[in-house]
């Protein structure tokens, strides 16, 4: 991925290059204090015989919530705190009015204490993508950061009005591709608020050190434009210039306030922006694309566990994927690194066994002056074909992965079809929500007959089929996301790099007992979610330490107090 990365980025340096222009310090070690980057940093200049930032908005008897005016924003210590949209205190009546069947889920506190295999899909997919589309009408009281387009020029000032000092991991998204939702602009902000509750309840992360963030630079979603109770800017997203402008200012303005340490994970970025912005700040940040390289470790932790059961090496696969954007392209690469890896085969040969279909059909040599750069390197020789099944046919894969956010597109010839040419064909449909899964579980043992391995990005519950029981998996970034960042934030990284991504596959993959085996089950129970978060964050900080990319490497016996305790209680503060 990393080479994939560089092709993007041209000459600059890959992550393992530590020129001193691209890291604070020209180094791991903490020369000049990141870690502490914000001891003596101001946080909102307010004194406590005014009512303002924070402690304006819990006074229930002057908190006017979206109805402050852009001058009493800017008196009170609130750009930042709020959706940029002002909505009377007449409109927010009649919209609480309508609304009185909201509700709302103090997750940070009771999470730890609730059924995980249970909760998760409440508090992440699928529920996340409806509680977007619907973040306008519930808004009650702002969660994370709002930062706008009228705020060009002032970021800094507006991650000081966030109380907490000592950050460690954001999560940010600007709301162009929700899921697979599309468009929903500001009220994506449900998705880092989501992803974070789940840093702290899977990986141990206080949630004072927990920043959700949305980039508010406006939708193209028409409905929401003409919408009085929309919470965000009515304007048209900008594109070039201006874009990149306010996406750089944000991340100087990240790192100034919180130090080079910071985890800034992208979420939701239309792929257009997401690989663009990984390429150019991955050299320079401590940054992380969720869609692209957590569900490239997801799925891969998926595929190599699954050898159990249709037998052979990863090489002796051939691998096609319906969706040709951030995620179908991200898990394509790390597949392909870990195959050249095994078989000491350049990357740009084990690419060969992946195939890719797009809206307009095989990803092929013949198309690829018209290729957006990231396909580029999918662009095998091979004569056009303009449909999966007529793909799945011609190819053959023994591997089927969804990512094209589209539901119902492994209908029931293609399913059949990869049936016909293998014993036990690996189904993965991963969009979400569940609504746009490509297929269901029941689906997909039926048509198969019971031949099918599958894997969902939403839960199904178990089939039953000619009296056989089959528990669908579930390839969920739930599993990697959160041990990850732990992991980075125990060893004190300042760069991820493949290597990392692969070492939290290896130990996900690791996870799966002869007993789920058994069940049909490619990944773990959610059970044990903590415990496997524990040893991912292992795995990635003694490779991140191996790289020469982190300045420690955690004890293990923290890990053990971690995994054993499963609460919040920082216990990635002590190292060797």
């Amino acid at each position: 991925m990393e080479s994939f990365m560089k092709g993007i980025r041209g000459d600059v340096p890959c992550v393992l290059d530590m020129d001193p222009t691209h890291t604070v310090g020209g180094g791991v070690e903490d020369f000049y204090g990141e870690d502490r980057a914000t001891e003596d940093q101001l946080v909102t200049p307010w004194t406590i015989s005014v009512a303002s930032g924070h402690t304006l908005l819990r006074d229930k008897r002057h908190n006017k919530g979206l109805g402050f005016t852009e001058t009493e924003r800017d008196a009170h210590y609130l750009r930042g705190l709020l959706p940029p949209a002002i909505i009377s205190q007449e409109l927010q009546e009649r919209k609480m009015m309508k609304n009185l069947r909201s509700y709302d889920v103090p997750l940070q506190r009771y999470m730890a204490m609730m059924d995980l295999q249970e909760l998760l899909p409440v508090v992440y997919t699928p529920t996340v993508g409806e509680a977007c589309q619907k973040y306008g009408s519930i808004f009650r009281r702002p969660q994370g950061l709002y930062i706008s387009l009228k705020e060009k020029g002032k970021i800094l000032e507006v991650l000081r009005n966030w109380p907490e000092r000592s950050i460690q991991v954001i999560v940010v998204t600007d709301g162009e591709r929700i899921l697979g939702l599309g468009d929903l602009g500001c009220q994506g902000m449900g998705i880092p608020v989501g992803k974070l509750s789940l840093y702290t309840a899977l990986g141990g992360v206080r949630p004072s050190a927990c920043l959700p963030i949305t980039l508010d630079v406006g939708t193209n979603n028409e409905t929401l434009l003409n919408d009085e109770f929309y919470i965000g800017l009515k304007q048209k997203r900008p594109r070039g210039q201006e874009y990149a402008d306010f996406l750089q200012e944000f991340m100087s303005a990240v790192k100034q306030s919180y130090g080079e340490k910071v985890l800034i994970q992208f979420e939701d970025f239309a792929n257009h922006n997401a690989f663009d912005l990984l390429a150019k700040y991955g050299t320079t940040h401590l940054v992380f694309n969720d869609d692209i390289q957590g569900t490239a470790s997801v799925v891969l932790a998926g595929l190599i566990s699954a050898l159990k059961l249709i037998g052979g090496t990863l090489a002796d696969h051939t691998f096609m994927f319906l969706g040709a954007g951030e995620a179908g392209t991200g898990i394509a690469e790390l597949i392909a690194l870990e195959i050249s890896r095994q078989t000491k085969t350049p990357v740009e040969e084990t690419r060969k066994k992946l195939w890719l279909v797009d809206s307009k059909g095989l990803v092929v040599s013949s198309r690829v002056e018209s290729l957006q750069h990231f396909k580029k390197p999918w662009a095998h020789n091979h004569e056009p074909l303009k449909s999966l099944l007529e793909a799945v046919k011609a190819i053959k894969p023994t591997v089927l992965i969804g990512t094209s956010g589209v539901g119902q597109t492994f209908t029931q010839e293609v399913v059949e079809a990869m049936s016909t040419f293998n014993e036990k064909p690996l189904i993965l449909a991963l969009s979400n929500p569940t609504s746009q899964a490509e297929c269901t579980a029941e689906q997909a043992y039926t048509w198969s007959k019971g031949k099918a391995i599958f894997a969902s990005g939403s839960p199904f519950d178990p089939f039953e089929y000619e009296g056989k029981t089959f528990m669908p998996g579930q390839a969920n970034n739930a599993y990697v996301f959160p041990g990850f960042g732990l992991g980075v934030i125990m060893c004190g990284a300042i760069r991820v790099h493949d290597d990392m991504l692969l070492a939290a596959s290896e130990a996900l993959a690791k996870q799966v007992s002869e007993e789920n085996y058994a069940q049909g089950l490619i990944y773990p129970p959610f059970t044990n979610i903590r415990k496997i978060s524990a040893q991912i964050a292992a795995n990635v900080a003694a490779k991140a330490y191996e790289l020469g990319l982190a300045s420690r490497r955690p004890r293990p016996d923290d890990l053990v107090k971690y995994a054993e305790s499963c609460m919040y209680t920082p216990v990635y503060r002590n190292y060797r």
